[in-house]
């Protein structure tokens, strides 16, 4: 039977506990070590997020059906900030990424990611009943916040370019370390508006239909993937990832889940497009 451990970021890098050696197999490491070591952020609700001091959320619940294809192993995931994670891939603090990366262009020619697990198009959250903004062509002379380093500050910066092109710039952008931050900004009037991918925008208007509310999309559909890292020692890992989640996808339980933590299920393909 599988163990899985949650433990904080902070005690993993004090004990020194990192990924196996970058020039071993990293699959077969996992397998004789017994440890697989994932990085995640757990405030990426309804993806991953705390729950009785447990990782709990959409992703945790895949890791449920992927490990026991590694019978014997313990997963132990590093909750970490978003900052920290890809940056904790690359220095070996980790042997996988178990978090929602937003699959860009970009990520994909630095990392290897994984099959998709689920749409992150980019939308706009609102507070309730605002009836200036009905598209995202409106947010142009408001305050707009985006999570620090990720992919969703990056749509609304190129968004933000578009609307001062069209004479209607945004009156500033802010960023958070977290997105919890700019929803309670959002809520309590400091900006305007909050970009982020739908599925996260649609589980913050279910839970607080009275605060917030979702204008919609816009730019093209972009999916969510986990990450691992491009080189030689990892591509077996990569590759048994790739193959767990594919085969969630075509059995049916991508969308059992989905309809779960997201309350439908999504249009994932088995491969992400090609980076143009």
């Amino acid at each position: 039977m599988n163990r899985i451990a949650s433990i904080t970021a902070g005690l993993l890098l004090t004990t020194g506990l990192i990924a196996g050696s970058a020039h071993a197999d990293l699959l077969e490491t996992i397998k004789s070590d017994g440890v697989f070591t994932v990085g995640t952020e757990a405030r990426y609700a309804p993806h991953e997020f705390i729950e009785d001091g447990e990782i709990v959320g959409y992703s945790a619940d895949l890791m449920e059906y992927i490990m026991p294809e590694l019978d014997g192993v313990e997963l132990i995931r590093m909750d970490l900030p978003w900052q920290g994670i890809l940056p904790g891939l690359e220095r070996e603090r980790f042997d996988y990424v178990v978090t929602s990366v937003t699959a860009t262009p970009e990520r994909m020619q630095r990392y290897h990611l994984s099959a998709p697990i689920a749409d992150a198009t980019m939308a706009i959250l609102k507070r309730a009943g605002e009836e200036e903004i009905v598209s995202p062509e409106d947010i142009g002379g408001k305050v707009a916040a985006a999570q620090a380093g990720s992919a969703q500050l990056e749509a609304l910066e190129a968004l933000a370019a578009e609307l001062e092109e069209a004479g209607t710039p945004l009156a500033d952008i802010r960023t958070y370390t977290g997105v919890d931050e700019a929803y309670a900004d959002l809520g309590t009037g400091r900006v305007d508006v909050v970009i982020n991918s739908l599925p996260n925008l649609l589980e913050a208007e279910r839970t607080r239909p009275d605060v917030f509310e979702v204008v919609g999309t816009f730019g093209e559909p972009v999916y969510f993937s986990w990450a691992g890292r491009r080189d030689e020692a990892s591509a077996s890992l990569n590759a048994f990832m790739d193959e767990q989640i594919q085969r969630l996808n075509e059995d049916g339980t991508l969308n059992e889940l989905q309809e779960k933590w997201f309350g439908a299920p999504m249009n994932v393909p088995l491969e992400l497009p090609a980076a143009e």
